[in-house]
Formats: structure tokens, sequence, C-alpha cells
């Protein structure tokens, strides 16, 4: 497998819970609080995020407890080997 992107300093795992158009999703990350987040420009006709995907987010500087941008989408296959090794275990 290539080299698998894990979260850095400020970066959490979570799960999309409910999408609500615009670029918009409820995650609930594994800090165990629940983020309003938005998927940038960069990833937004690129990435197709559905409910259950495991993703990263990034929290904003201001409201970090409410809100955050979407970093990055793992696929089944790298959410399997995140399980094996203890990384994300949901």
């Amino acid at each position: 497998m290539a080299r698998l992107r894990l979260p850095k300093d400020n970066e959490v795992l979570g799960l999309v819970e409910k999408t609500f158009g615009s670029g918009h999703l409820r995650v609930r990350c594994k800090d165990g609080l629940t983020r309003m987040c938005r998927i940038p420009g960069r990833m937004r006709k690129r990435t197709w995020i559905r409910e259950g995907d495991v993703v990263i987010v990034e929290p904003w500087q201001v409201q970090s407890d409410e809100k955050a941008d979407i970093v990055y989408r793992y696929t089944r296959t790298q959410v399997k080997w995140l399980s094996q090794k203890g990384i994300w275990n949901e």
C-alpha cells in the first residue's frame, strides 16, 4: 500500500453523519465533538463525500469546537488498514 495520509497536529479523524448540500456536512470527530464542516473548493468537484465516510477535518481557529474544513477522505481499503493498526476504531 502507498503511504497513507494521517492526521497532523491540528487535524482530527471523523465520521460523516449527515450531508446538508452546498458542500456542508455534519461530522462526528474522534475527540468527541460534532462539528459542522465544509468541503473546500479544491476538493468540491474532485472528491465526492457521502454519509458514513471517514475523513480528516481541520478545526477552524475561530469556533474550533463547532466548525471545521474537510482535508482528506479515506477509501474503504484505507479505513480497513486504519482499523487494523488501531488508529480508527468505529
